[in-house]
């Protein structure tokens, strides 16, 4: 319950902060603070990224990553390897891989695994579009770069029954990732070496 004495728009601040993924009403009391201490136009260039990101950005019609431009920089870029592309859970992964700069194909975005006891199934996840890019692309290897959690391996396990039967060469990235990690946690080098170290599935 908010005391009588907090403004409204204080405490609005600070519920909109809360909405945040892991962020209660310590921290997110703590960041309203330091944003309205923050310069007037530090605050209004913060509140403006946030509105031109959300305006602006869009799924990349293809791999289904954030970008600007559809198709993105990745997809349209004439010297990364079509061939191969790999399949991530969120575009944050893809931020990851790409700081590593050792994969050099190209990317799919699935947009979460599947998890049953939050209702999410095989039609939530962005698969249709991955199984047309095959033949379209001549896509000749699969790369599952998903979490080593629960949800990843059931994941990594339903795409690789599904695509093998298509021709195309599946692979896992090696588990160079603790169990139950989320790759954009990960430093470069254990990503570097979980990348080379991939296996068939």
């Amino acid at each position: 319950m908010t005391p009588s004495y907090v403004s409204p728009s204080l405490n609005h601040l600070i519920e909109e902060l809360m909405s945040l993924p892991g962020i209660g009403r310590k921290t997110a009391q703590r960041l309203a603070f330091y944003i309205l201490k923050m310069p007037k136009e530090r605050s209004e260039a913060l509140a403006e990224s946030i509105i031109n990101a959300t305006t602006r950005l869009q799924y990349c019609s293809i791999c289904g990553n954030l970008t600007e431009q559809d198709p993105c920089a990745i997809c349209s870029s004439e010297k990364r390897t079509s061939t191969i592309v790999c399949v991530v859970e969120s575009p944050s992964n893809v931020l990851a891989l790409e700081k590593m700069g050792a994969f050099r194909g190209k990317y799919h975005v699935l947009h979460g695994v599947l998890s049953p006891l939050d209702g999410v199934g095989p039609d939530d996840l962005n698969v249709e579009t991955l199984l047309k890019r095959i033949p379209a692309e001549k896509i000749e290897e699969i790369v599952l770069a998903i979490n080593p959690n629960v949800e990843g391996e059931a994941t990594a396990f339903y795409l690789a029954k599904l695509l093998k039967p298509l021709g195309v060469h599946v692979t896992r990235i090696a588990h160079g990732l603790p169990a139950g990690g989320d790759l954009e946690y990960a430093d470069e080098v254990t990503l570097t070496r979980a990348f080379s170290g991939r296996q068939a599935l």
